[in-house]
């Protein structure tokens, strides 16, 4: 069963992304997204990290956003876990 983390970042993925309602809810660790997801250019990118912020009620430094966090669900959500968890 999914968690809190894992379920506010598959809604903010949609939101943000205007993915089609429960396409998110395929993902599973190995979906790509950056590269792989039209949706998420390096325009939404800036976007998601500041939804990520905001619903997550994180902080995310400069320095922490690289591309293996970005390349799959898996990596985002075990960015946001610990973010979350810190």
């Amino acid at each position: 069963m999914p968690d809190e983390t894992d379920l506010l970042l598959r809604r903010i993925l949609t939101d943000v992304l205007g993915l089609k309602p429960g396409q998110a809810d395929a993902f599973d660790a190995d979906t790509g997204l950056f590269g792989h997801l039209p949706e998420l250019d390096s325009m939404a990118v800036a976007g998601l990290l500041t939804e990520l912020e905001d619903r997550l009620d994180i902080m995310i430094e400069d320095d922490e956003i690289d591309g293996e966090m970005l390349e799959t669900y898996g990596g985002l959500l075990a960015f946001a876990e610990a973010k979350r968890g810190s």
